[in-house]
């Protein structure tokens, strides 16, 4: 049994350190940060959204934003498409590729965000949100497992970790970059919270 710990924590690690190696991708969450902080600046609202245990992270990172991170703070203004109402009630008129699209065509506004989270970048639903959220002047920040997904290609910004057989690698780097973008988020509004800054 620690064999097989050992060797998930391996397997871990060795994602982590590929993606710390790769410079163009350290880079794409900061230029998804720097989207994620002019939306807010502007006064607009960020959007999340994903199946399943992405579902759970657009929660999360939502969540963080309207609650708070590390330190007291204002809340920011933040939605993960997760009400259970909306989403049945779409799912059995319209279909369950539609969920998220009809969400941010009853919420959104120009200039608000989308953070679209799929590991395998082939959600129809959620490339049908950022469909909508494109051609309706959102800005799109994807989180994907591989390079060039259909999700990843339409994306204003996409942040794609590692092409890996199975989604729990993939989902655990997609929480590390989800906190750093909150952090990053944080510091901006807030470097009180933050003496290094």
């Amino acid at each position: 049994m620690k064999s097989l710990i050992l060797s998930s924590l391996s397997e871990s690690k060795s994602a982590l350190e590929h993606f710390i190696n790769d410079h163009a991708k350290i880079e794409s969450i900061a230029q998804a940060a720097a989207v994620l902080i002019k939306t807010l600046q502007n006064g607009n609202t960020i959007y999340s959204c994903g199946n399943g245990g992405s579902m759970s992270d657009a929660m999360h990172f939502a969540e963080e934003l309207t609650g708070r991170y590390r330190k007291n703070r204002a809340g920011l203004s933040a939605a993960a498409i997760s009400d259970a109402g909306h989403l049945s009630c779409v799912a059995n008129d319209y279909g369950y590729e539609f969920v998220f699209s009809r969400y941010l065509e009853a919420r959104a506004k120009k200039g608000d965000a989308l953070v679209a989270i799929s590991t395998s970048g082939k959600s129809a639903n959620v490339i049908k949100a950022a469909e909508y959220a494109l051609e309706n002047d959102l800005s799109v920040i994807s989180l994907t497992g591989s390079e060039n997904s259909p999700l990843g290609k339409i994306a204003s910004v996409d942040i794609h970790t590692v092409d890996y057989e199975f989604a729990d690698k993939i989902q655990e780097l997609h929480i590390k970059i989800l906190h750093i973008l909150i952090e990053l988020i944080e510091r901006s509004f807030f470097p009180q919270n933050y003496p290094d800054n």
